[in-house]
């Protein structure tokens, strides 16, 4: 390359550099600096007392845990990833192979893809009405079959909020499962299927030996974009029910949210942050060697 070539090369590349220095560069490391800074001198202080917050609504981690909610905004997310990783995998997996052979399965495709292209706050707001004990249409399946527990409001019991979100949140997140599923049901040869079809494979047995291996790779990309997705989730829960009640709810990005708005402890914040960076950056980093894998191959 001559000299020509690399100033144009650096002309070109310039501007986005500077954007990202300014935009994504020098947040990110004020964020790190400030975290570590706790009365003017540079500590491990506000790592320590957010981990070690005992106020249901600003804590991490709960010592005292209860059978019910709260247990701490680092619980909530794990279980949270507990139940809706496996819930969007084999739902939208399921979706996406019996859709295919259903009359009327773009009406449902529509109706499962909605939860995606709405607004957080709209979504927030159908989630509220979905667990509302008088339009709700869970409560009201509850009552039907006698179980009074479940046939109430259950976005206001400390018992009930945190399930109510995440059974949302798996609905708003159903719609991306599905679509990824469906493009990968698309790439495997359709010979395969007629072989096994030609051999006496019932559907259960394509599915299972066939299905389901060749839809690995697109199960991992599920499954990591699911975790990203819960790790960094907020707006349904500020809607829903803002971490409550009780801090029955919390989440990580809530609690970074009541640290920055509500008690104006900006270091605290930033170190809240920071954790959540950190454990957002385990299942990114799996991804990128996924996409980088499959882009040299």
């Amino acid at each position: 390359m001559n000299k020509e070539s690399k100033i144009d090369l650096l002309l070109f590349l310039l501007p986005p550099l500077v954007v990202l220095s300014i935009f994504v560069i020098y947040p990110i490391i004020g964020t790190v600096v400030l975290s570590f800074i706790s009365k003017g001198t540079f500590s491990l202080s506000n790592y320590y007392e957010v981990l070690t917050e005992s106020i249901p609504l600003k804590a991490l981690i709960l010592t005292k845990l209860e059978p019910t909610p709260p247990w701490g905004a680092l619980i909530h997310n794990a279980v949270w990833i507990l139940i809706s990783v496996p819930a969007v995998v084999l739902l939208g997996m399921i979706l996406a192979y019996v859709l295919r052979y259903v009359f009327g399965s773009s009406f449902v495709l529509g109706t499962v893809f909605l939860g995606m292209v709405l607004p957080g706050v709209v979504s927030g707001l159908v989630i509220r009405f979905m667990f509302d004990d008088s339009i709700g249409i869970f409560p009201r399946i509850f009552a039907v079959l006698g179980v009074p527990m479940l046939s109430k409001t259950w976005t206001i019991y400390p018992q009930t909020a945190l399930l109510a979100l995440i059974l949302g949140s798996i609905w708003l997140w159903l719609g991306f499962s599905v679509t990824l599923y469906s493009a990968g049901l698309d790439s495997i040869p359709s010979s395969m299927i007629e072989s096994a079809l030609v051999d006496g494979a019932s559907q259960w047995q394509i599915f299972a030996k066939i299905i389901v291996p060749q839809l690995r790779p697109v199960t991992t990309v599920v499954i990591l974009m699911t975790v990203m997705w819960v790790l960094k989730i907020f707006d349904i829960v500020y809607v829903v029910t803002g971490g409550g009640p009780g801090g029955s709810s919390t989440v990580l990005a809530m609690i970074m949210y009541m640290y920055f708005a509500s008690s104006l402890e900006y270091h605290k914040a930033a170190a809240v942050a920071v954790i959540l960076a950190l454990l957002t950056l385990i299942p990114a980093y799996w991804y990128i060697r996924i996409v980088l894998k499959g882009e040299r191959e």
